[in-house]
């Protein structure tokens, strides 16, 4: 009788390049199926900003006493997505407001030096430029500043504080918002 023991020696299966790459390739397509199933079953939610109300705001700072410049009404497609104010001994109204064409555009009131302002808000490099009459706004003479990078701003003195209004909008809009500006008084 021959006695037929294993050896203890495992069997062997052919491992070969082109079985690594098909087998990658599976792997490859059955994740982008995933993926595909995934997002044909999925909502992207739209993200719509808030819009604040800044004249609730503007009517607030007014009732504790103070004098904001603000504008009463925007043009058309702009909204103010961030409003806020600081009290103390140096008051801070800041309104920053998007505009038709998802530009940027902010107005800042503090009892501050002009070029701090330009300075923290435009940029360090900015330029200033030729002063600007503007009749019938909160203050006759604005002064005028520009970056390398865009920005735009203009800046003008309301008794004690400086009033700066800047942005990547364009030099039009922003002169736009500064002629529209007001101090009037907003009934609560």
């Amino acid at each position: 009788m021959s006695d037929t023991t294993p050896t203890g020696r495992p069997g062997r299966y052919p491992r070969t390049t082109g079985g690594l790459i098909g087998s990658i390739l599976v792997l490859v397509v059955a994740v982008l199926a995933i993926v595909l199933v995934r997002g044909t079953f999925r909502e992207t939610p739209t993200y719509e900003p808030e819009h604040v109300d800044y004249l609730a705001l503007v009517t607030s700072v007014q009732q504790a006493g103070l004098t904001p410049a603000y504008p009463p009404r925007l043009p058309e497609g702009w909204y103010v997505k961030d409003a806020s104010f600081t009290p103390g001994d140096r008051p801070v109204l800041d309104l920053a407001m998007t505009t038709a064409d998802d530009r940027f555009a902010g107005l800042h009131q503090e009892d501050r030096d002009v070029d701090d302002l330009v300075d923290t808000y435009v940029g360090g490099d900015a330029t200033e430029g030729d002063e600007v009459h503007v009749d019938g706004s909160v203050a006759p003479v604005w002064q005028t500043f520009s970056d390398p990078g865009g920005d735009h701003a203009f800046a003008a003195q309301l008794g004690e504080e400086t009033v700066l209004v800047y942005g990547s909008a364009s030099e039009d809009e922003l002169r736009a918002l500064v002629e529209s500006l007001t101090t009037a008084e907003l009934t609560p």
